[in-house]
């Protein structure tokens, strides 16, 4: 019997790998899951993301995931877009979800710390995300907050049904 602390270790040490294929339609349900925090998904629209991604990960067997997109990517998020009006170079962070049964295991701060690895290694020094104002969403503004993401904007976006916090990071090696 594994002691109760030495569980949780074990537990948080499931690989980080690249979400392929085969993986979409259990990223696509719990996307879909948490579609009020970060928006419903077609399988045709997240295949079509997946390929623009400029870093697509996952913990286990889908604990938790993470999708995120440069400059460069073909994406029409007004939020991906703000940052692009505004920042030469970034990486933005569109989604990252932990499965209910998966949080507490510090499965999104494990993918923060590796796409800041990433990033670094591809020469981007500016990470950028948004946190919804309204619905609020306090517990992701704290856990931003302590990654050390600073406030750099906000914006209505969706007719006046969203608001959010636009927030960014700057990463070095």
């Amino acid at each position: 019997m594994i002691p109760e602390g030495r569980k949780h270790v074990t537990q948080a040490r499931l690989p980080i790998d690249r979400v392929s294929p085969q993986d979409e339609p259990a990223v696509l349900a719990l996307n879909n899951e948490h579609a009020a925090e970060l928006s419903w998904l077609e399988p045709e629209r997240l295949s079509f993301l997946l390929a623009e991604a400029f870093y697509a990960r996952r913990i286990g067997a889908l604990e938790a995931f993470i999708m995120t997109f440069d400059q460069d990517a073909r994406y029409d998020s007004p939020n991906f877009l703000w940052f692009r009006e505004r920042y030469p170079r970034f990486v933005y962070v569109d989604r990252v979800v932990v499965a209910g049964e998966a949080r507490g295991r510090g499965h999104a701060r494990r993918l923060y710390k590796d796409l800041f690895d990433h990033a670094l290694r591809a020469g981007q020094t500016i990470i950028t995300c948004e946190v919804n104002a309204e619905p609020p969403n306090p517990a992701s503004d704290a856990f931003h907050a302590a990654l050390g993401f600073v406030e750099v904007g906000d914006a209505v976006i969706h007719g006046g049904k969203k608001a959010v916090r636009y927030y960014s990071r700057q990463i070095t090696g």
